[in-house]
């Protein structure tokens, strides 16, 4: 059975579904980063073995293997080995330095990522936040929000969810990482900003990166938005298309890591509104008052 070696040094980000674990070593005295996926077993849920599903167990692995990122422009993948056993499989890739880049930067990155020519291959994903909302449906919608003072607003965009993901999949459609966080693009070569996690890695409406970019960026929304649009190629989409798949991609990401990071500590004592400081809740409290401005462009629609 696979094991990590005793002296690698366990990082974080190894809760992922699939996800075994990840690890920090030296292979021949050059820094890698070892990532350890499982085979879904018998029993576990069918959406892991979905190639065009979010979770689709081995599609970082089928990224890497494939070079599908390793020359992409905005986003590029740094250099790594893919091995498969019967258990699972291993990827080791190298360690990417962290550049320390702006959010203003990587939504540049983004944008320019989102002409990528990366084709359709099977194992990448589509309907990314439908998805995502839909796994958000099996566990109940968003109750604990229902016990806050985004109750009526958090209601009437839950019962509007159809419409607005059909809003979306209206718009262009194009290469998206599906998870564009500083920590996940921590590096860069020239002009681009390395990835370092490629499970997500699909076709989104065009400004979708933008909005998961925007949660956790530290800019305001209106200068990451000019940096996406001024990377985004000639002809894909205009100002408009790409305010609103930034928009609905960062409401219903917000709202639903709200209800997730409430509902972890609502079953304790006390009242919920004394959690918001919680250092589990407070970020994602601060994430979703960022998108109050969105919210209200999509009450008006």
């Amino acid at each position: 059975m696979w094991q990590p070696e005793a002296d690698w040094v366990a990082l974080p980000g190894g809760s992922g579904t699939s996800t075994v674990g990840v690890w920090r070593t030296a292979l021949g005295g050059r820094p890698v980063v070892v990532k350890r996926l499982a085979k879904p077993e018998p029993g576990d849920p069918g959406i892991l073995s979905e190639r065009g599903h979010v979770a689709y167990w081995r599609r970082e692995a089928d990224v890497l293997d494939t070079g599908l990122t390793s020359a992409t422009p905005g986003l590029r993948a740094a250099g790594a080995s893919v091995e498969e056993d019967e258990a699972g499989i291993t990827i080791v890739r190298d360690w990417v330095e962290d550049a320390s880049s702006s959010g203003l930067f990587l939504a540049l990155s983004v944008g320019r990522f989102a002409g990528a020519a990366i084709g359709h291959p099977a194992f990448l994903a589509s309907g990314l936040l439908r998805d995502r909302l839909a796994r958000v449906a099996r566990r109940g919608g968003w109750p604990t929000l229902a016990r806050t003072t985004v109750a009526d607003v958090a209601e009437h965009l839950w019962t509007r969810r159809e419409v607005m993901l059909d809003l979306v999949d209206g718009l262009p459609q194009v290469p998206q990482h599906g998870d564009p966080t500083a920590h996940n693009l921590p590096g860069r070569d020239d002009d681009d900003a390395l990835a370092i996690d490629w499970g997500t890695l699909g076709h989104g409406p065009v400004g979708g990166d933008l909005g998961y970019l925007s949660l956790s960026a530290r800019e305001e929304f209106e200068p990451l938005l000019d940096a996406y649009l001024l990377g985004l190629p000639d002809g894909i989409a205009d100002r408009d298309a790409v305010l609103l798949g930034a928009q609905v991609t960062a409401v219903y990401t917000a709202l639903s890591r709200a209800e997730w990071a409430l509902a972890r500590v609502a079953s304790g004592e006390g009242a919920l509104v004394a959690k918001y400081r919680h250092p589990a809740v407070a970020p994602h409290l601060r994430a979703l008052q960022r998108t109050f401005p969105h919210i209200e462009a999509l009450l008006a629609l």
